[in-house]
């Protein structure tokens, strides 16, 4: 059984430990407020971008395509590029992120593909090193202790679009967490190579406006795909760090309330032995007085 001082010191650690997720889960509320906002305004501009090249798409001829657009004409190898967090204390926020990606791959290993994984973010590649690996080709921090920037985006997108045109790789999909709520980050895998466009015919429904492109559309969508390619990257940054920090926010409550918890029973072993010890020492006087 511990002594009264053994417990006075565990107290003691608790409530320090108590203070430090306190803290934690506070600051992890303040910069949720502005990843949350930095994430919810970015959708928009993402979908109209995508509605755009859909338009523009829709208006070249017949069989012209674009190779971020038509990929390599194969899918062989795919390469995976996995966004998680530089900093842990946020739960299974990154977790949740390799066990998607861990499906991911099964399933396509056992179709007989190849695989590559860019890890972005030190926790994922520390999760990721023991069963994937020797499937991680590269590593990238990204170092956002002021915000996330879109040069962390573009630095991610100039990389893929390197190796895409070296013909490293056929598909390139991106995991990362979509934020939903505070409680909720939902793991999602989006594919940006082939790009994703909806296109849409320009004489699809009566009412469409039929447009006149200058430069022709395929100079355009040269332009504006692999721009696109960095916003898609740059909107699933901001969603994984608003996802952090709510993951974080969630996790240090918790921690806080297990702490208060734990204070408590140990309040209550402290005071019991105590008592104890108190009453064993009013035991021997009296027995000792009676004695005499």
């Amino acid at each position: 059984m511990p002594s009264l001082k053994d417990l006075r010191n565990r107290i003691a650690s608790v409530k320090a430990t108590q203070k430090i997720t306190k803290a934690m889960q506070m600051v992890a509320a303040a910069k949720l407020r502005r990843a949350q906002e930095a994430a919810e305004a970015a959708r928009p501009y993402s979908e109209r971008m995508a509605s755009v090249l859909g338009n523009i798409a829709g208006a070249m001829e017949q069989g012209q395509s674009l190779p971020l657009m038509s990929g390599t004409g194969r899918d062989d190898t795919h390469l995976l590029v996995v966004f998680t967090s530089d900093r842990g204390l946020c739960g299974g926020f990154n977790g949740q992120i390799v066990r998607l990606v861990r499906e991911h791959v099964r399933r396509l290993e056992a179709a007989g593909k190849t695989i590559k994984i860019i890890s972005v973010g030190k926790k994922g590649t520390d999760l990721m090193r023991r069963d994937l690996g020797s499937r991680i080709i590269a590593r990238m921090d990204l170092n956002a202790g002021r915000g996330i920037a879109f040069s962390n985006a573009e630095s991610v997108a100039d990389e893929v679009m390197a190796r895409f045109e070296a013909g490293e790789f056929d598909v390139a999909t991106i995991f990362y967490s979509a934020f939903e709520n505070v409680i909720t980050q939902r793991p999602t895998a989006q594919r940006i190579i082939p790009a994703e466009v909806p296109v849409v015919e320009a004489a699809a429904t009566g009412a469409a406006a039929i447009y006149e492109y200058e430069p022709e559309p395929e100079s355009i969508l040269a332009d504006l795909i692999p721009r696109n390619i960095k916003i898609q990257i740059f909107r699933a940054l901001l969603e994984n760090g608003a996802s952090e920090q709510g993951a974080r926010m969630s996790a240090m409550d918790n921690a806080t309330r297990n702490a208060g918890d734990m204070i408590n029973k140990l309040s209550i072993s402290y005071n019991r032995q105590r008592q104890a010890q108190i009453t064993t020492e009013l035991i021997e006087i009296i027995a000792g007085a009676e004695a005499l």
